[in-house]
């Protein structure tokens, strides 16, 4: 399995609107928002998470004692 996470922290309003385009997405009064993505892939021992450079071993997950995938390594 698959998982997308992807938080958005704003400095204002919590609220957001989706625009025209149908895929960006905007804090509803207009105050600075940061998006980003991890994508993790769950296996039968442990978490792998791809989009890490390093599969989660450093600061994301290995710093945090989480047990990671062997794929991870």
């Amino acid at each position: 399995m698959a998982l997308a996470i992807e938080p958005m922290l704003t400095i204002g309003s919590p609220e957001t609107n989706e625009l025209g385009d149908g895929w960006t997405v905007a804090t509803e009064d207009g105050s600075l928002a940061a998006h980003w993505e991890h994508t993790v892939a769950v296996l039968a021992d442990g978490p792998w998470v791809l989009t890490a450079s390093d599969g989660g071993t450093g600061r994301s997950c290995g710093a945090r004692g989480i047990a990671l995938s062997a794929a991870a390594a």
